[in-house]
Order: structure tokens, then sequence, then C-alpha cells
């Protein structure tokens, strides 16, 4: 009998521990980790030129799609702040007759910051820069799926 796939959405903000979730599931379920941070640096040396972020992350979940009609579990590594964004990735996950499973990723926003200043100061060139307008404009627009 074959096994059903399952599209994870990994939800949270910078700094909450998304990626090591999504690698960790990765590892664990043999899944298709798609993540639009680890090509938008390399590909356009910046986190989201002239609106190009969107254009990628609608590539990686066609990617997505095709993998989950293949019977392959999927991990998307976006963030997904938007309750109807996160809907719509459900249906997706239905149509190809996949599970939708949905991770929340959060810790304090003491911490969240914190993790964040260090992944910079480590890695600059792997990572964005984030200002306090950032952090303040990010924590108004998050919807948390516990409301979903």
């Amino acid at each position: 009998m074959p096994v059903t796939p399952t599209l994870f959405l990994l939800v949270g903000l910078p700094g909450t521990g998304k990626t090591t979730v999504a690698r960790a599931l990765e590892g664990e379920r043999g899944a298709l980790r798609l993540s639009p941070d680890e090509w938008m640096l390399p590909l356009f040396g910046d986190s989201d030129p002239d609106g190009l972020r969107d254009v990628l992350e609608g590539r990686l979940l066609w990617v997505a799609h095709r993998a989950l009609h293949g019977g392959l579990d999927v991990v998307v590594d976006f963030g997904l702040w938007g309750r109807q964004e996160r809907a719509a990735l459900a249906d997706l996950a239905r149509h190809t007759g996949a599970r939708c499973e949905v991770r929340h990723c959060h810790v304090e926003e003491e911490e969240r910051r914190a993790r964040i200043e260090l992944r910079w100061a480590e890695s600059p060139s792997t990572t964005f820069s984030m200002t306090q307008d950032d952090h303040a404009g990010n924590l108004a627009v998050f919807q948390a799926p516990d409301l979903d």
C-alpha cells in the first residue's frame, strides 16, 4: 500500500528555529526541503530585490507540488506568516492527495533577536541583517497559526 506524502509547513518568524526543524525533517523523512533563504543571496545578493522572492517561492511551490504528486514528503521552510497563505498550501496538499502538517516554531522575543544577531555575526554571507524596525514590522504582520 502506498504511503501518503506529507507537506510540512514551517511557520514562524526569523530566529525561531524553522530551518533547524526543516533539516531534521529532511533527514528523518527523506523529505525535499525547500527554503528560499538559501537561494536568494546566491542568486540575487539580497533577501527580496524587486519582488523576486515571490517569483522564487512560486517556483519552489511548483517543485513541491510535483514532488508530492510523486509521493515524496516536502518541507516548506518559508515562514508562512499569513493564515491565507497557509490555507492555500493546505489546499495544495489536499489537491495532490497529501497530508498537511503545520509546525509552529516559536521562542521568546529576546531569545529570537539574540539568535538573529548571533547568526549575523557568525555568517553574514549566508544570512540577512535585521534592524529593530524590521523586527517590529515582522511582529506586526505575523499571524500565529493557533488561530487558523
